[in-house]
């Protein structure tokens, strides 16, 4: 089991959900709905006050994926601004942005949520989709065999 996936278990265990916008306001980071065009959001840090900056023209699935993709850059890399994340880089081969990737994933579809699933004959894509994680990136998710 991934360390990534380990820290997203412990946080959720901790919050008592999995939900990003919740654990983002109980970690005391602000969350900033932006006009941003084609970036996505953003995680910076300025005097000890941590920001989500969310582009405020995506729907609810989109901030929703781009909240736990930061909050994983602000709880994994919190001495580092992370750079934009952008439409077409949503995949980085750069290794933070990797992370964030996985973290986001593993928020967003822990496994008791993919369990809900195990008889609807659903692929992983289709839970991920249904849950607003971009289909590029569900490949990221650690699956134990419940299926």
């Amino acid at each position: 089991m991934s360390d990534i996936k380990v820290t997203v278990q412990n946080l959720i265990k901790k919050h008592n959900t999995s939900d990003p916008f919740t654990i983002a306001e109980q970690n005391g980071i602000l969350l900033s709905y932006e006009a941003l065009g084609n970036i996505l959001g953003y995680f910076s840090s300025y005097k000890r006050v941590n920001f989500i900056h969310i582009n405020n023209k995506l729907n609810e699935h989109g901030q929703r994926f781009v909240c736990a993709h930061e909050l994983g850059h602000a709880l994994l890399h919190p001495k580092t601004n992370t750079s934009f994340l952008k439409r077409k880089t949503l995949f980085s081969i750069d290794r933070m942005e990797v992370e964030a990737n996985t973290f986001a994933v593993e928020l967003l579809l822990p496994d008791e949520k993919i369990k809900e699933y195990s008889n609807e004959h659903l692929t992983l894509y289709q839970i991920g989709e249904m849950h607003g994680v971009p289909r590029e990136i569900v490949s990221l998710k650690t699956v134990e065999s419940f299926f």
